[in-house]
Parts: C-alpha cells; structure tokens; sequence
C-alpha cells in the first residue's frame, strides 16, 4: 500500500477521511441520492437494484477500467477489535486517524485499503453494505487517484476531477440531486 500512500501524498493536500471530502472539495463536489425523493434506506429487492445501478452509472463516467482503490474506515475498541471486519473486502491496513488528526471522531479509526477491478458485480456487495450502513467513510478511487467517489447510506459524494466535470454530472444525474439549497 506504499504506493497508495505516495500517490494520495502527491495528489491529495488532506487526509483520506470520506465524510469530510466535500467540505476540503466544495469546487468539485457533487452529491447524489441512491433512490427517488431522497429516501436514504432500500425496502425492497427492486429498490437495492437502482442504488447499485445509480452507482454504477456515475463510476461509470470516469472509466475505471485500469482498476480502483477501495479505502474503508473501522474503529477499534480499547481492546483493539475492529469494526466491522474489513477482512471480507480483501483490505489491508493502510492507515491510522487518530481523533483531532482532521477529523471530528471520538474514536481511533484504522483505513483499510484494498485494490479491485471495475468489475461491477464485484462491487455490489460493498454497495449494499454501504447502502445499509454495515460500511462506512469509503472512498473508491481510480488508481491514479484523479476522482473521488463516496458512497454513504443515502448517496454517493463525488469529487470530480474538475469543476466543469462536476458540473457535467450534475446536469447530466439531475433528477439524482437533493433539493436541499446546499446540495446535500
């Protein structure tokens, strides 16, 4: 994972913590919601399929197909269990955030990173974890780290390359956006 780190180094000037990359990124950012009406939790099988499908179209757009980076965080408790088990994604541990490292936790929290091909059906167990809150603070990134893709239980937050390819996502997944006046 020395390569993650060089590369997030050169290319990133904050620490890879999920939630709050839209702040560090506003000229870039973009969030979009996972089902109609901004309904943050999936009840039905049919509902499962356009979450993943809406996540899929957006990584879609910046092709992914040299491979990603999935970066999951975990906590610890004081005796050193993680939580949940990063073990089912394949991840290693990466790195460390400790509270007051540039985050607002209260807990220590490990990064586990791993690296999967764009294969979408290998992504969907992830999705849906994330969808259901199982797994948080993700970030999927193309291996060269030019984008940013967040999915949380509810959206996804997207640190786009640029500003004008935000703004093309924006008007291309409109009917995806929140209606709140700031985005979220």
């Amino acid at each position: 994972m020395e390569v993650l780190t060089t590369a997030w180094r050169t290319r990133w000037d904050r620490s890879p913590i999920a939630y709050q990359l839209r702040g560090w990124y506003a000229d870039r950012w973009v969030r979009f919601h996972s089902l109609p009406g901004s309904k943050r939790y999936a009840d039905t099988d049919d509902e499962y399929q356009l979450i993943l499908e809406r996540h899929h179209r957006v990584l879609d757009e910046f092709g992914t197909q040299e491979g990603l980076y999935v970066i999951a965080a975990y906590f610890e408790d004081e005796e050193g269990t993680v939580s949940p088990d990063p073990r089912h994604l394949g991840a290693v541990p990466w790195l460390t955030i400790a509270p007051g490292d540039e985050s607002s936790l209260a807990a220590t929290s490990k990064l586990y990173a791993s690296r999967a091909s764009f294969d979408q059906p290998a992504l969907d167990p992830l999705l849906r974890g994330v969808a259901d809150g199982e797994i948080f603070d993700v970030i999927i990134a193309p291996l060269d780290l030019r984008w940013l893709y967040h999915p949380y239980d509810g959206g996804a937050d997207v640190i786009a390359p640029t500003a004008h390819d935000r703004d093309v996502l924006k008007h291309r997944y409109s009917d995806w956006l929140s209606t709140h006046p700031a985005g979220l």
